[in-house]
């Protein structure tokens, strides 16, 4: 106003009414908004408070951490030996009972190892490998990274038990452990040929390695799933009296069925996967078949009704090959018929000597049986 003149008051209803906690909820909303995009030195001129309402804000009292990975930090043996490592603290971090436990490790860690097969060759396999050791009592936990790093260390070596065994040597003396377990899985491809047609494909085998290691003794296991064709001898005699007595059209009962073998390798010579496989052939030569054509089809036929079994039969025929191996020691035939007659499965377990020997089986032991192509 100029000198002289009265001084007036403007009076705006919107600035002279009493706000609301809505007015208040709007202004924050914009004010976040706000500061989510502007520079810290554009929030300092305005208000340094507001850098409380950033998206990203910390509590106070609280540092302000560097949110940019480092690149270009390098750590030393002094910063090492900082860090904390509760796994291997003192017995007081324990938690729950103090008992020794008998395994503990790592499940499913995978990488290419080359497999030598009986025929001077190598095959470069998909492997899922479970490491494990004992654990005293009186021991927190282990660093589970230890076993990792001791199995890469063989890792592009052809393996054999002996290169497991050395592993198994690594990572039991990292951990100061008295017993250990290696176990090692993969798809293992063989070609076979078909029945009749000549063609030929591909026939994959899961196989297991294990090397366990208790009370400083070590036993060497191959676990292997057979796949066969079973016809119910049964249901094969009934079809037939049918057809005899009755002239009626009638056909046997089959299905795919599963053996798991496993075995203890004896030392000595040398037990290859396909010397096993070849011993389950020859105890069931009904395998299920890769390529077909019709000839071959029929031929299948034939050949199931030459060999018809029920599971018990099964069982004992994988154990007479098991029984005429020197290089076998200690063996478990698990064997499952899934059924196409019934909507449960016939099954049977049979073991020879001590090492499988078990009065409790896993519940689920024989759900794991099913494969899927």
């Amino acid at each position: 106003m100029g000198r002289g003149q009265p001084f007036m008051n403007v009076h705006t209803p919107e600035i002279d009414r009493k706000l609301s906690r809505e007015d208040a909820e709007a202004a924050l909303a914009v004010l976040r908004q706000w500061t989510g995009k502007a520079h810290d030195s554009e929030i300092d001129a305005l208000d340094p408070a507001l850098k409380h309402l950033a998206p990203d804000a910390v509590a106070d009292g609280y540092p302000d951490l560097s949110r940019a990975f480092p690149e270009d930090f390098q750590t030393d043996g002094d910063y090492i030996a900082s860090l904390p490592d509760l796994q291997n603290g003192p017995s007081s971090l324990i938690r729950g009972a103090k008992r020794m436990i008998q395994h503990v490790g790592i499940s499913n860690f995978r990488l290419p190892i080359r497999y030598r097969t009986r025929d001077n060759g190598a095959l470069m396999l998909e492997t899922s490998v479970t490491g494990t050791v004992s654990l005293d009592a009186d021991k927190k936990g282990i660093n589970m990274s230890r076993i990792m790093r001791s199995f890469y260390t063989h890792a592009d070596e052809t393996f054999s038990f002996g290169v497991i065994e050395a592993a198994l040597d690594d990572y039991k003396a990292d951990l100061d452990s008295f017993d250990a377990r290696i176990n090692m899985a993969f798809s293992f491809p063989v070609k076979v040929e078909s029945l009749r047609s000549g063609l030929s494909g591909y026939q994959y085998y899961d196989i297991a390695l294990e090397l366990v290691e208790k009370d400083g003794v070590r036993c060497k296991i191959i676990h292997l799933d057979y796949v066969y064709s079973s016809t119910c001898p049964c249901s094969l005699e009934l079809s037939e009296h049918a057809r005899r007595e009755r002239g009626q059209l009638a056909t046997p009962h089959s299905q795919r069925s599963v053996a798991r073998v496993s075995v203890d390798v004896k030392p000595g010579d040398c037990l290859w996967f396909e010397d096993l496989i070849d011993m389950c052939r020859r105890a069931v030569p009904t395998e299920t078949q890769v390529m077909v054509k019709r000839e071959d089809e029929q031929a299948f036929a034939e050949l199931n009704a030459a060999n018809p079994i029920f599971v018990e039969d099964a069982a004992r025929l994988f154990a007479e090959q098991m029984l005429a191996d020197p290089r076998v020691g200690d063996f478990r035939v698990v064997a499952s018929h899934q059924e196409s007659l019934h909507s449960h499965d016939a099954v049977s377990v049979l073991t020879e000597g001590d090492l499988f020997e078990a009065e409790s089986l896993d519940p689920r032991l024989f759900s794991t049986l099913f494969h899927v192509s």
